[in-house]
């Protein structure tokens, strides 16, 4: 890997040089002339020496190496080359365009776990090379603010890696599981939800394998033993919800609400199980809907892989499900369904507004787990009680903040676990805080604020301060104290309506 040339820094007092012999030094008076005249080019704002290049970040108290400056991300056009075995790198290219945001000598992308062939920015080759997660991508020319880029990598993706996910392995293929910060280890990209792209995925595998990603189908050619698929999102996503599936797989067609073209995707060899549970996917979109609104995107589905992750996950218009959890008996139907919604939850609160920071990950969980408990208590009633839950959830709420911080100042990931943000502090312990919020203002009030808040913020980017000053707005009332308890403080407030409510102390 060739490594990009540093310039030298301009010379100083040549007679802090070290005496050789054989070399004549400069009279004193031609010293203090030089001494002078670099003095004065400094003054007339000399631009210093480029930095070298290195890793970069856009400052996420989470994750501080993670996105990047300098540039808007508008596109990803993501071509996967699949062999049809899961243990072996896939050949790949990433084409990203961008919009420069200020000047730049270089230009960083989160990308690991692959091999770098080539780089070219604006048809040009660019030199390149990694530090840690970065690829720092030395351009031919500098980058004037404002420059519309194209970046093209050709590289591969290595499914091979361990831990914190990225690809996942199934039992007949591949899937992504890239939350919080594993996109880069698919392709390269500016791997921070603040930074929402459209996308095309173009992938290339065995014909007798499927492959599905993100929004809709765009085109399929066949190409001798192998099958071109192409899909692309008709709104812009964030790199951590990105999906593709490949295996040989099923894909079951449906209508949700308002024509709303529904695909799932199961293991075709366990396809008479699944399917039913896919099924009831066009219930759980018109339930949502009549709670926060209509759908935010083109299509939505469920992805159901026979894998172990320990974990669903709310990758955009395709969640992904393990598929153990429809399979193994012992689970009550309206549980598992309820954490059918709870992913769905998240098209609107996470992947159609998307967090300005992995600090505001709690606008995500706490309603994702919201709706998840409301459709619990109605599917099972007294069993799932809503009241019942937040109370438990209340007992344990200083427990949670003591060990992973409040909803809206989580702790720092646990070494080698990046996905450990999601303690319970952020789920149940933020479905506690919009439960005192709907006691304080009214259930009227707090309906109308949901509504409002994946309203005005759809396809785009918003934090804690943003749900506070909407709050506030619909309430007619100041909130900001009432919400620094609730988000902020070590120890959880006095519950609206429920003074008798007690929190266990921390052990």
């Amino acid at each position: 890997m060739s490594l990009p040339s540093r310039r030298p820094s301009p010379d100083t007092d040549p007679a802090a040089a070290p005496h050789r012999p054989g070399r004549r030094l400069p009279s004193r008076g031609a010293r203090r002339a030089a001494a002078l005249s670099l003095a004065a080019v400094t003054l007339l704002g000399a631009a210093p020496p480029p930095e070298a290049p290195r890793a970069l970040g856009i400052g996420d108290r989470l994750f501080p190496t993670l996105g990047n400056p300098g540039y808007d991300v508008t596109a990803y056009h993501v071509d996967l080359d699949y062999s049809g075995h899961n243990d072996r790198p896939l050949n790949a290219v990433t084409e990203i365009t961008a919009r420069a945001t200020k000047a730049l000598d270089h230009v960083n992308l989160d990308f690991a776990r692959g091999r770098v062939h080539s780089v070219e920015i604006d048809g040009r080759p660019a030199r390149h090379q990694q530090d840690g997660e970065d690829l720092v991508i030395t351009p031919a020319e500098p980058i004037a603010p404002g420059h519309k880029l194209r970046i093209v990598v050709r590289h591969t993706s290595d499914p091979r890696g361990r831990s914190d996910a990225g690809w996942i392995r199934t039992a007949d293929g591949l899937a992504m599981a890239n939350q919080a910060d594993a996109a880069h280890r698919v392709f390269p990209c500016n791997d921070h939800p603040s930074d929402k792209a459209f996308f095309t995925f173009r992938i290339t595998a065995p014909q007798d394998m499927t492959a599905v990603a993100n929004g809709e189908p765009s085109g399929q050619a066949d190409r001798g033993a192998r099958r071109v698929w192409t899909y692309r999102t008709a709104h812009p996503m964030a790199t951590e919800l990105a999906q593709v599936s490949l295996g040989r797989s099923t894909v079951l067609r449906s209508r949700g609400p308002h024509g709303l073209p529904v695909r799932s995707v199961v293991p075709t060899a366990h396809r008479a199980e699944l399917a039913p549970w896919a099924a009831k996917t066009p219930g759980h979109l018109a339930w949502m809907e009549r709670h926060v609104g209509r759908f935010p995107f083109e299509t939505y589905g469920v992805l159901l892989a026979d894998a172990r992750t320990g974990y669903e996950l709310e990758t955009q218009t395709l969640s992904l499900f393990e598929k153990d959890l429809f399979t193994t008996g012992r689970i009550p139907d309206w549980y598992i369904e309820s954490v059918m919604v709870h992913e769905l939850a998240h098209q609107w609160f996470g992947d159609s507004v998307s967090p300005h920071r992995w600090s505001d990950v709690w606008l995500n969980e706490a309603h994702a787990t919201w709706y998840e408990a409301l459709y619990a208590q109605e599917k099972a009633g007294r069993q799932a009680s809503l009241d019942t839950r937040m109370q438990r959830a209340y007992q344990q709420s200083d427990g949670w903040r003591a060990d992973g911080g409040a909803p809206a100042a989580p702790k720092a990931a646990s070494p080698g676990k990046k996905i450990s943000i999601f303690r319970p502090s952020i789920y149940d312990g933020g479905a506690l805080a919009l439960y005192a919020l709907r006691q304080r203002i009214g259930a009227a009030a707090f309906d109308r604020l949901e509504r409002t808040w994946v309203t005005r913020h759809r396809d785009g980017v918003a934090g804690t301060a943003d749900f506070v000053r909407l709050a506030s707005e619909i309430a007619g009332q100041d909130l900001t104290g009432f919400f620094r308890g609730w988000l902020y403080d070590a120890k959880t407030p006095p519950m609206p309506g429920h003074p008798e409510w007690q929190s266990k102390q921390p052990e």
